[in-house]
């Protein structure tokens, strides 16, 4: 390992062990990480300090249903490590929280003891960087944000030439060319290689009251127009109700914000940044989607600029709100038994047009001007591991075409696999209403296949997004700056997101 690599491995764990500690505040540990080069999702930056919120229901993967070649593989492969321990760390990922329950079963079958420690996302990072600089196998098994992909590359097995390598490991059926391609290229691969599995995808679609479209004679929104239509007129025939046409993640500072505004920004033809990498959020485009944005504030619930995406999902499961362009593993809490609205919610593709999307020619730092925001993980097989071959037994057993499937039943959120969205499990409940639904999910899966938006992969990234684009926002929205101009507001985030990006020399 180079001095130099040592050097700076030490200043990701030394700045993020004084961010846990509160000795260092957010926005100067997104600026060290963006020093060191390395890149954290502006999504998981938005949840550093805090769990991320889990709007499932663990209940439903307790059907304990593992194919029994699958079963009996596991029971022969793991008897020459029973009694082995093998640990991985990760943020509250909805996966990670079902696996946690679920690990006794594949302990039942193999023997091999696991050991999952949740902790803050920073935390993550700082465990996983430490093993790494000094080779100690302390963790099996990594979680990583898609954002630290490239930066784990070389600590990491691809488990793909690792399969083949063992074949007397190699799961039956585990077969690679199911798990989704789009996800696989945006989120586990680099230089040809998989550094991981795909394991968490939230994308933004778009949720709707039923009920109150056939109440007003709407037709399910298919254009930033026509939603605008659609949430100003129920806020007007339901206020007596005290219903709003939609709620907004709005808190000043918080990168919830930020996504909310990425989004608009793309759907009426603008990027974050040019092809000349200058920011470009206060071009026309953009600017018209920021003012599309501001008449929804008029049209939402006040608590609108304090929330985030658990305010969100608080205005949805209450029946405050009739619509919402927002992450889709909202949906089966707020069609859930104990929701407020049960089976009153329906999902659509998300708006598009009649703005066309900005090529990615025209844009700079690899992003993806599209109609579905998204943020995404991976779990990868640590070089170091002390017992690699345990580990590995535990790998395919989570990605597994079974388990996969049930931590989808049981969290609603994106399946990793394309067999999921066809498994029987799957395909019985989606004509649910309550608990356990799944009739969401074909839109999701026609959203990450066709309209998967990301934003800039840049290492500084996640500071802007988390700093000076919703901040900046945050008083244009509230009213304490810009005098409700949003040119204004974006010609002074332009001047201070260049000023950050000249200052890194990405420029």
């Amino acid at each position: 390992m180079s001095f130099k690599r040592f050097q700076k491995q030490n200043y990701i764990i030394d700045s993020a062990n004084a961010f846990s500690s509160g000795k260092m505040s957010k926005r100067d540990f997104l600026r060290n990480m963006g020093v060191a080069g390395v890149g954290i999702s502006a999504y998981s930056a938005g949840l550093l300090g805090k769990p991320r919120p889990f709007f499932g229901n663990v209940a439903h993967a307790q059907e304990n249903n593992t194919p029994e070649d699958v079963a009996n593989f596991l029971r022969e492969a793991g008897k020459p490590f029973a009694g082995t321990t093998i640990r991985y760390t990760s943020e509250a990922t909805p996966p990670t929280n079902i696996l946690n329950e679920l690990k006794s079963e594949f302990t039942e079958l193999t023997g091999i003891n696991v050991e999952i420690e949740i902790v803050p996302l920073e935390q993550v990072l700082a465990k996983a960087t430490q093993d790494v600089q000094g080779q100690l196998g302390t963790y099996d098994i990594y979680y990583l944000d898609q954002a630290w992909t490239s930066t784990f590359s070389p600590d990491t097995i691809d488990p793909v030439e690792y399969y083949a390598s063992k074949p007397d490991l190699a799961m039956p059926g585990f077969d690679f060319d199911d798990f989704s391609k789009p996800l696989v290229e945006g989120i586990c691969e680099y230089d040809g290689k998989w550094v991981g599995l795909p394991f968490d995808i939230p994308i933004f679609t778009l949720m709707y009251r039923k009920d109150l479209l056939e109440k007003h004679g709407i037709a399910v929104p298919e254009t930033y127009a026509d939603f605008s239509t659609a949430v100003e007129l129920i806020s007007k025939e339901e206020a007596e109700n005290n219903i709003y046409g939609t709620g907004l993640q709005a808190k000043s500072g918080h990168y919830s914000l930020e996504c909310d505004w990425s989004q608009a920004v793309w759907g009426h033809g603008g990027s974050i940044f040019g092809a000349d990498k200058n920011f470009s959020g206060n071009d026309a485009q953009a600017v018209e989607g920021l003012e599309w944005y501001m008449n929804l504030l008029k049209n939402s619930p006040a608590a609108s600029v304090t929330s985030t995406w658990d305010g969100q999902w608080q205005m949805g499961a209450s029946g405050q709100i009739a619509m919402a362009q927002s992450w889709a593993e909202f949906f089966p809490g707020w069609n859930a038994d104990d929701s407020e609205v049960k089976g009153l919610w329906e999902m659509a593709r998300p708006l598009q047009g009649p703005a066309t999307l900005r090529s990615t020619d025209d844009v700079g730092f690899g992003e993806i001007p599209n109609w579905g925001h998204q943020g995404g993980s991976s779990i990868a097989l640590s070089r170091y591991s002390k017992n690699i071959d345990a580990a590995w037994l535990f790998l395919q057993w989570a990605c597994s075409k079974d388990i996969m499937t049930r931590c989808t039943l049981a969290g609603g959120f994106a399946p990793m696999r394309n067999s999921s969205y066809t498994d029987p499990r799957i395909v019985e409940r989606k004509n649910l209403e309550g608990s356990g639904t799944t009739r969401h999910l074909d839109t999701v899966k026609w959203t990450i296949d066709n309209v998967m938006a990301s934003e800039p992969d840049l290492p500084i990234w996640a500071g802007v997004a988390n700093n000076e684009i919703p901040t900046e926002l945050g008083k244009l929205l509230t009213g304490q700056e810009y005098g409700g101009s949003a040119k204004k507001c974006m010609d002074q985030v332009a001047k201070l997101v260049d000023a950050v990006v000249d200052e890194a020399e990405l420029g």
